[in-house]
């Protein structure tokens, strides 16, 4: 019997890790901010990972609680 890929399984994991490193990468582009360096494609991208994790996170728990 092969059983059926829960995808919920790999969403949900892979949101968290997403919104993990780009709150990193905006403490990070917070310093260089702070720092007088290039600080904004940066900081862009770090706000593009966390909104991303948090959607991608979002729909495993809508799957999860689907089933």
């Amino acid at each position: 019997m092969i059983r059926k890929l829960k995808i919920w399984m790999w969403e949900a994991p892979l949101g968290l890790i997403f919104v993990g490193a780009g709150i990193s990468m905006a403490i990070d582009a917070g310093i260089h901010k702070s720092q007088d360096q290039d600080w904004f494609f940066y900081g862009t991208f770090s706000l593009v990972l966390v909104n991303a994790g948090l959607c991608i996170f979002g729909d495993a728990v809508y799957r999860r609680t689907k089933t």
